[in-house]
């Protein structure tokens, strides 16, 4: 393969260098800065604009996001098990950079981040209330999964299935989502040579055609997906650490906190960015992975211990059995759970694709095909199964004798239930800390990889480049908050998952094309 990428605008500007691909990098900016602009000055109308749109893209095409999951996932699990998942990332001799305990940090951070902190009580408490008593609202999302509809009156049966609802958003289907696109970045790069992009996952379809402009379409539309799925992901953390400094200091959870939240987060953030990948995006990781297990720790140990532990098996058992119920398509008859809670989440996951994916082919050089699918999607799985069955099941025991739990809004139910616990100003301030690490490992990784995705996949670019990127990924954030809040979020997240879930589908083809042919060369 010519791994050959036209050659990128270098130079310097105002004292400044910088290496580009200039119709991507063009494109893409003032796509996004003419947003902005639009969302700040038409709030109203924008506001409007975003739950309309939001409405309309998970009514309508909410099954096809559903689809794509379920195949990804299933050609994922084909690969590991099948005679390519020999296939050694980065060729026969290469090892790996990171060891598993750095290299599952990253994944863990990197791939679901502020979520965790944001849903781990909201989610499942909400779909628990929805079984017991009928469709629910939070935040604009609704719910009616119990498992297709209607009120439960055996309260074990619907713990068991709001935990199956949930792990269904946080277990196996976004992780395989993550693991393909991550895998046809590590092979096009490291074992094809060519250039670090969405675009060279598409050299079996395309060819050459990948230098021209539909490459271009390609990358512009990746750095789309990832810098709004990033702006949600900025704008959820904004909002709970705004509830939680609330909560612990009495000062009123308004936008303009939650827009000095983004800009000093976003600020620590470029900090990082500017450290680099080893100094700050692992650190940050490593520290997060080490904050996030103290508190899950705690809450098992000083919450209902005996009943948390054993909704870990119900909860697994109920997520296997209805997988099926919650996999399908079409014909649902949960349309309120379908449309309003999978869509968004399987178009945010698919939106973060891209940028996730990036960031993990880079830290698993080394690893076979079979090792990094396997590890990709089951060790971060059952971490999400950890965290949302204990902070989620701690939160539905609790809400029995208190249910100002779930009468607290979404953002502010984490520290609703960390009150029911010792040590409350303790949890509540580690808390915050753990949603800021992930605020800002989010958004620096995230940063460096539409930086990649603008210079034509290079690795080491300029730092005013990232710098550019991140602020622009809190300029986003920051008019998503003014111009619609939660809504607005969620609507550019599944504005830009789902004509992207059609990109990933064709790439994960592509992929699949690319190892056989490796696979072929190297049993020659």
């Amino acid at each position: 393969m010519d791994p050959t990428l036209k050659p990128n605008k270098n130079g310097r500007v105002l004292g400044l260098s910088f290496d580009i691909n200039w119709n991507v990098f063009s494109t893409a900016a003032l796509v996004i800065i003419a947003f902005v602009i639009f969302t700040l000055s038409f709030q109203s109308t924008a506001e409007l604009l975003f739950l309309k749109l939001r409405d309309v893209l998970t009514d309508q095409l909410g099954w096809l996001l559903i689809a794509v999951a379920n195949i990804i996932l299933i050609v994922a699990v084909v690969l590991a098990i099948s005679p390519v998942g020999k296939v050694r990332l980065g060729g026969v001799n290469k090892r790996p950079e990171y060891s598993y305990g750095a290299w599952f940090s990253m994944l863990f951070a990197a791939g679901m981040g502020i979520g965790l902190l944001f849903y781990g009580v909201a989610e499942p408490l909400a779909h628990f209330q929805s079984a017991i008593g009928g469709p629910t609202e939070v935040n604009g999302q609704r719910t009616d999964f119990a498992p297709l509809g209607g009120a439960l009156d055996n309260r074990v049966e619907a713990q068991g299935l709001a935990m199956a609802a949930t792990l269904f958003h946080w277990a196996l289907h976004p992780w395989a989502i993550y693991a393909m696109m991550a895998l046809g970045f590590a092979l096009t790069s490291f074992n094809l040579k060519l250039p670090l992009t969405v675009r060279s996952i598409f050299y079996p379809i395309l060819g050459k055609k990948i230098w021209g402009w539909p490459g271009d379409i390609i990358d512009v539309l990746a750095i789309f997906a990832t810098m709004f799925g990033l702006a949600t992901s900025l704008g959820l953390g904004a909002s709970q650490t705004a509830s939680g400094i609330e909560h612990l200091l009495g000062i009123s959870n308004t936008t303009s906190l939650q827009l000095v939240l983004i800009i000093c987060i976003t600020g620590l953030a470029t900090c990082s960015v500017v450290l680099g990948l080893d100094k700050g995006v692992k650190r940050l990781s490593e520290i997060n992975l080490g904050l996030a297990a103290l508190l899950l720790l705690f809450i098992l140990l000083l919450g209902p211990t005996f009943y948390l532990i054993s909704l870990i098996v119900d909860s697994v058992s109920a997520y296997l059995i209805n997988l099926p119920a919650l996999a399908t398509p079409l014909g649902r008859e949960d349309q309120l759970f379908s449309t309003s809670w999978t869509a968004f989440y399987l178009a945010w996951w698919i939106s973060w694709s891209p940028f996730v994916g990036i960031f993990i082919a880079r830290i698993s050089m080394g690893r076979t095909v079979r090792e990094f699918i396997c590890c990709v999607l089951l060790a971060p799985t059952c971490g999400c199964i950890l965290w949302m069955t204990i902070f989620g099941g701690a939160a539905i025991e609790m809400n029995l004798n208190n249910p100002e739990i779930a009468a607290a809004d979404v953002s502010l139910q984490l520290f609703v239930m960390l009150e029911q616990l010792p040590l409350t100003e303790i949890t509540t301030v580690v808390s915050l800390f753990l949603a800021i690490v992930f605020f800002v490992t989010s958004s620096d990784s995230g940063s460096m990889v539409i930086d990649s995705l603008a210079s034509g996949g290079q690795l080491n670019t300029p730092v005013p480049q990232r710098i550019f990127w991140c602020g622009l990924g809190g300029m986003v954030a920051a008019a998503l908050v003014i111009g619609g809040g939660l809504v607005a979020l969620q609507a550019m997240a599944v504005s830009t998952g789902v004509p992207f879930a059609i990109v990933l589908l064709l790439g994960t083809a592509a992929t699949v094309h690319s190892l056989i042919k490796i696979w072929g060369v190297k049993t020659e």
